[in-house]
C-alpha cells in the first residue's frame, strides 16, 4: 500500500510544477511561448486540479489503513498519474482531441483509473460490511 504515498507525492510535484508554469505564463508571458507552447491554459487548470484531487484520494486511501490489494494500488497510482496527464497533453496540442493515439491513451488511462478505484472502493465497502 506504500504505493499510494509515492504516487501521492509523484502527484503533488506535479500540482506544484503546473502551479510555477501556469503563474510564470500569467505574469511573465515571453513572447513566442506563450500561446504557441501553452495553447490552453484553462486545460492546464484542469490537470492541476485532477492532479490535486487524485493525489487526496490516495492519501485518503492510505490513510484508513484498510488492507488493500497491491494491484488495485498500482491502478490507482497509474491512473491517478495517467488521468491528469490527458489534460497537460491537450494544454499544449491543440489537435489533441483529433489525434487516435491520443483517443486511445484517454481511453484505456480511464479504464485502469474506473478498475483501479473500482476495486479499491469494493475493498472498502467488504471491508465495512
Amino acid at each position: 500500500m506504500e504505493i499510494l504515498l509515492i504516487g501521492a507525492v509523484l502527484m503533488i510535484f506535479a500540482v506544484l510544477a503546473s502551479a510555477w508554469l501556469m503563474t510564470f505564463a500569467r505574469w511573465f508571458p515571453v513572447k513566442g511561448i506563450d500561446g504557441e507552447f501553452l495553447t490552453d491554459y484553462k486545460t492546464l487548470i484542469r490537470a492541476h486540479i485532477d492532479f490535486a484531487l487524485m493525489a487526496l484520494f490516495c492519501l485518503g486511501f492510505y490513510a484508513v489503513k484498510v488492507p488493500l490489494s497491491v494491484t488495485a494500488c498500482w491502478l490507482v497510482v497509474i491512473g491517478g498519474i495517467t488521468n491528469p496527464c490527458v489534460f497537460v497533453v491537450a494544454a499544449f496540442d491543440p489537435s489533441f482531441w483529433e489525434k487516435t493515439a491520443w483517443r486511445l491513451y484517454s481511453a484505456v488511462s480511464f479504464i485502469v483509473t474506473t478498475i483501479g478505484f473500482g476495486w479499491v472502493c469494493i475493498s472498502l465497502l467488504d471491508y465495512a460490511l
